[in-house]
């Protein structure tokens, strides 16, 4: 083990107690490990201190006032005080000019935020170990006996939904490790998951299952060294290119000979996949599709190998404006992640209310032309998204429709994930246009019922229960399959509608992301509703 050298650290008339390894001008990085509530403290953060240190980096770790060696009383400690001691020693031990990688567990989660918020890009890497995070009212508020405000904030029933330590970790782009024990007495689920969607959004993120391990993994990679070797490495994975060692080598390899990136800038609306626009040396403009998220990851070989499929089929078609295929990884073999490269085509995604209207009858008329090709090899079925026992009480008319068998129909090449957000505009006026189609992950073979469904329940949430309600009108104007009638029409409008309750939300953060700021929880459902109501007013 390396060598641990204690130093007492001052701040607010406290003495904080802590333990530094490694070190010196060479070092990687500095490691500030953080430990939990209650009765954590740096002592059995030992072993993974001399870890960190093993690999080259100066490790730090302190007990916060009223834990451990730490003077101080622990109910005068708060979220602010964790935050502003944590400043204060790394300012004081860690390089100026070096990177921090930073290791919370438990409540230290939002401590970690509070400093990637302060920090900035200087944070290259976070492990996040069974993590916590707090409603922005908690900051403040002294934690307490374990019965007054503090813990009055933290029960309230999802009260971290509207965390800003959540909004700090979507907008991470370093490396980012959350490690899960299988049995959590103290995390919510609901939160775990939390954690996993903001990181999923922009960081080179691992989703890192334990599952025998509880909630106190401080304790866990104490015991467990294989564990807390594979931690510490899965968090410096890539240190200096935040975390993007493999893909970076794997995009260079697909380049043209002597072409090198000169810049990567993160493309907001992806929901599946983090997208990027990659500008090579000689200012062509590339896509990377990334897919982090872990229920996306399990899945991505089949996505990107279709889509590898499908791009490669429509660049011989007319009418289907789609990306160029440059290359494709779909096991993640040679990437980080999953991943796959193409062109960047013209023009962006629409989700405001100017030229609603004409808007509308482009994607009609898109979606029409999508629904004549041909290929040489039929994808694979559809695959529904929801199922009655997926739906929550309180919808039991809607559900009753999608309890039966599905209607016969006459199956066509569906994009299965066409809507406003994988939709590229250009122009305005007599010169608006489709400019690309994207997201060709999903294609499937099925109704054409189905496609105009999903594109009508987006635009009932986007722009009101009446642009979705009319959007098969405006289809078959434009020259579309004919579509079912009456009840078994609407089975396949409520099989895509109720896939989004009871949390239509989930849909609209990449809108929000453009703009639409007023698309909240609340709007959301009351539109879903609106718009099944409609539903079955018209066609049951």
């Amino acid at each position: 083990m390396s060598e641990l050298i204690p130093f007492t650290h001052v701040i607010g008339g406290e003495r904080l107690s802590g333990l530094a390894s490694g070190g010196g001008e060479r070092a990687r990085a500095t490691v500030v490990l953080l430990h939990g509530a209650g009765n954590g403290g740096k002592e059995r953060l030992v072993p993974l201190l001399a870890e960190f240190a093993a690999h080259g980096c100066h490790a730090l770790a302190f007990d916060f006032s009223g834990h451990g060696e730490s003077t101080g009383l622990l109910p005068e400690l708060s979220l602010r005080r964790r935050f502003e001691q944590a400043v204060s020693v790394i300012d004081a031990r860690a390089r100026v000019d070096g990177p921090l990688v930073l290791a919370g567990f438990s409540m230290s989660g939002q401590t970690v935020a509070d400093l990637v918020r302060h920090y900035g890009d200087r944070v290259a890497a976070l492990g996040l170990c069974a993590p916590a995070v707090y409603a922005a009212e908690a900051w403040d508020v002294p934690f307490g006996a374990g019965d007054g405000r503090f813990s009055e904030i933290i029960r309230g029933p999802g009260s971290w939904h509207a965390a800003p330590g959540l909004d700090v970790l979507r907008a991470f782009e370093g490396r980012a490790v959350l490690a899960v024990p299988g049995t959590d007495e103290v995390i919510p689920p609901a939160v775990t998951e939390a954690f996993s969607q903001a990181l999923a959004r922009r960081a080179q993120f691992t989703h890192w299952e334990l599952p025998d391990a509880r909630h106190r993994l401080g304790r866990w990679f104490r015991d467990h060294p294989d564990d807390r070797r594979e931690f510490v490495a899965a968090v410096l994975t890539g240190l200096g290119e935040h975390g993007w060692t493999a893909t970076r080598a794997w995009v260079a390899r697909q380049l043209p000979e002597g072409r090198t990136v000169d810049k990567s800038a993160f493309l907001a609306g992806g929901w599946s996949a983090q997208m990027r626009r990659l500008t090579l040396d000689d200012g062509t403009e590339l896509a990377l599709r990334t897919i982090v998220k872990p229920f996306f990851r399990r899945h991505a070989p089949g996505l990107l190998a279709r889509e590898a499929e499908i791009l490669t089929l429509l660049a011989e078609q007319e009418g289907v404006p789609a990306a160029e295929l440059i290359g494709v990884d779909a096991t993640g073999e040679h990437c980080d992640h999953p991943s796959l490269l193409m062109s960047v085509l013209p023009g962006r995604v629409r989700v405001d209310e100017e030229e609603l209207g004409p808007r509308v009858d482009l994607l009609a008329g898109q979606l029409a032309r999508i629904h004549r090709i041909v290929p040489r090899e039929r994808p694979r079925a559809y695959q529904a998204w929801t199922s009655p026992t997926a739906v929550p009480p309180g919808w039991e008319r809607a559900v009753d429709v999608i309890r039966r068998d599905p209607p016969p129909y006459d199956g066509c090449f569906l994009h299965r994930d066409f809507h406003p957000g994988n939709v590229l505009f250009t122009g305005s006026g007599a010169g608006l246009r489709v400019s690309g189609v994207v997201d060709w992950v999903e294609t499937s073979w099925g109704p054409a019922d189905l496609d105009v469904a999903h594109c009508s329940t987006a635009l009932a949430l986007l722009h009101g229960p009446e642009y979705g309600l009319g959007f098969r009108e405006r289809y078959e104007a434009q020259g579309g399959r004919r579509l079912a009638d009456g009840p078994e029409h609407l089975y396949w409008r409520l099989l895509d509608a109720l896939a989004y309750v009871p949390d239509a939300a989930k849909l609209a953060g990449p809108w929000r992301e453009l703009g639409r700021t007023d698309l909240t929880p609340e709007v959301l459902g009351e539109r879903l509703e609106a718009y099944v109501t409609g539903l079955l007013k018209r066609y049951a």
